[in-house]
């Protein structure tokens, strides 16, 4: 959905920072309706973000889990579909290794 790059907001800032970052937000539009349909508070975590960027010459990839994020809605059915979701996204980063 977007791509934001960190190093250059901060730079275009005259903050002196360096280190390639750039933060993705995507979205499965079934999955996010499905999610926002059983909870509209989800919105708050919408899209899901994943951060690229380099830390000693070696590219890093990670993301803020959606179990830990949903966790805190105290929703059983909607944690389910966290860890589905989840589980997708840590093989997709897996597969960019």
């Amino acid at each position: 959905m977007w791509q934001f790059s960190v190093t250059d907001k901060l730079q275009e800032k005259g903050v002196g920072f360096s280190i390639p970052m750039v933060i993705l937000e995507v979205c499965n539009p079934q999955e996010a309706a499905r999610v926002l349909s059983k909870n509209i508070s989800a919105g708050y975590f919408l899209p899901c973000k994943i951060v690229v960027y380099k830390e000693n010459g070696i590219t890093k990839i990670g993301m803020p889990k959606p179990t830990m994020l949903v966790g805190m809605m105290d929703d059983p059915e909607l944690n389910k579909l966290a860890e589905d979701i989840e589980q997708r996204f840590i093989s997709y980063i897996n597969q960019c290794r």
